[in-house]
């Protein structure tokens, strides 16, 4: 039975630890927390998971509060116009619903599942020269821990990494009391509300430890009027100044935010990071070698809401090159190619999380505006955020997007720089 150590309690570290332990292999999992410490923490993410990820769940059998979360329908996108009033709003419908699950709620659970599992279960946080030691006793080390010490054994990829600061300053809270939007009270959808020049609010439904609950999610442009959480420490000031922002940015959000209320003492979350890709195998002092995971290895900014998303892509991917290699030796060639395979489909997050930190050009404005006056439009960005890869057929290129709006709404003269209200 060949034996693998997974360092990292995360989407990533528990999905492999329980594919792989249900498929034979004898399995450690490290963390630096117990479920209970995660469960009573502080909330980690603003995790919105699409139909391809919450199918490798599936598979799984481990997708255990599906039938308890809400069922995400479809995303919306409304642009803020220089009088706060909303220049485009519309909403996509998803080909499968997407859910959201605070992943306190889903750490804590999948870890206890794993231990009783038969799975050997390590409190510690690893450090370099732990996993040194490690390296010599287990057929393959897997590092799915993000932060601190251990990412600063992959090298950042330059070639696929054009940013060296943070592109957003990040601030979370978590609430009970949202009211719904008043035009479309009968489904659930994840509200992308954009500020040109400013920032995002992202506003969606989630299950978190006392049930169904709300995110309000802001990401700022660093140095502009939403970069004002660092620093901020109570958790009543965060939620204050969460509401003054949407009062002042995104009044219609605002509007249904009136009473809302934290969900615990811990639901506030603020931080940034920059964008990196970096290489994917880790050298140890001893000359042993680990293979990187999920956002150690490609950690976008959540701007495009992919990161668990991307987890879990990875984490079925690994799992499969894993299960393929059998018995021989998992070496650097080995570690680079599952690397590759996953890239396939983490290059196209990429690529399309750092162009929308940007400004959009004009053709990306064209595609958005016409989204409010041609459903089908809306439908196909809503289901890129559940495969991004299609956004290479209309989105990148000017010469795409416009043959796409021109086929799809029959004449060329269709296409505007703006979108009226839509469904």
């Amino acid at each position: 039975m060949r034996k693998i150590l997974v360092v990292g309690a995360g989407q990533s570290g528990l999905q492999l630890a329980l594919g792989l332990q249900s498929r034979g292999y004898e399995i450690t999992l490290m963390s630096n927390r117990t479920a209970d410490e995660i469960r009573s923490g502080r909330v980690m993410s603003t995790q919105c998971m699409f139909h391809t990820a919450l199918q490798h769940e599936r598979d799984l059998q481990i997708g255990f509060w599906e039938s308890q979360a809400p069922r995400i329908e479809g995303v919306g996108v409304s642009v803020t116009a220089p009088d706060s009033t909303r220049a485009v709003d519309w909403v996509g419908r998803l080909d499968g619903y997407a859910q959201s699950v605070d992943q306190r709620v889903k750490m804590a659970g999948w870890m206890e599942t794993f231990a009783q599992r038969g799975g050997q279960l390590v409190i510690h946080g690893a450090a370099v020269s732990d996993l040194d030691y490690f390296s010599r006793t287990y057929d393959l080390v897997l590092v799915c821990a993000g932060k601190g010490e251990l990412v600063s054994m992959f090298g950042r990829d330059a070639s696929r990494s054009p940013f060296d600061a943070p592109q957003r300053a990040l601030a979370v809270a978590y609430v009970h009391g949202l009211g719904p939007r008043p035009e479309h009270p009968e489904h659930d959808a994840v509200r992308c509300n954009l500020v040109p020049g400013v920032g995002e609010l992202f506003v969606m439904p989630t299950l978190t430890t006392s049930g169904r609950a709300d995110i309000l999610f802001w990401e700022g442009v660093p140095g502009g009027p939403l970069d004002v959480f660092r620093g901020v420490k109570d958790p009543a000031e965060h939620l204050s100044l969460t509401l003054e922002l949407m009062e002042r940015f995104t009044p219609w959000e605002y509007a249904r935010a009136t009473k809302v209320e934290l969900t615990d003492a811990n639901a506030t979350l603020a931080g940034r990071y920059a964008p990196t890709v970096r290489h994917p195998v880790g050298r140890l002092p001893g000359g042993g070698l680990v293979l990187g995971v999920a956002d150690v290895v490609v950690a976008n900014d959540p701007i495009t809401g992919q990161g668990s998303n991307s987890a879990a892509k990875c984490a079925a991917s690994y799992l499969e090159s894993i299960v393929a290699h059998g018995d021989r030796p998992f070496d650097e060639a080995w570690m680079r190619s599952a690397f590759d395979r996953h890239w396939e489909t983490a290059r196209h997050v990429t690529k399309w999380t750092n162009a929308m930190l940007g400004a959009p050009p004009e053709h990306v404005l064209d595609l958005i505006g016409a989204a409010g006056r041609i459903p089908p439009v809306a439908d196909r960005f809503a289901n890129g955020f559940n495969d991004p890869a299609d956004f290479e057929n209309f989105f990148y290129e000017p010469g795409k997007t416009k043959e796409y709006l021109a086929e799809v709404s029959g004449t060329v003269g269709a296409v505007g720089t703006t979108g009226a209200k839509g469904a």
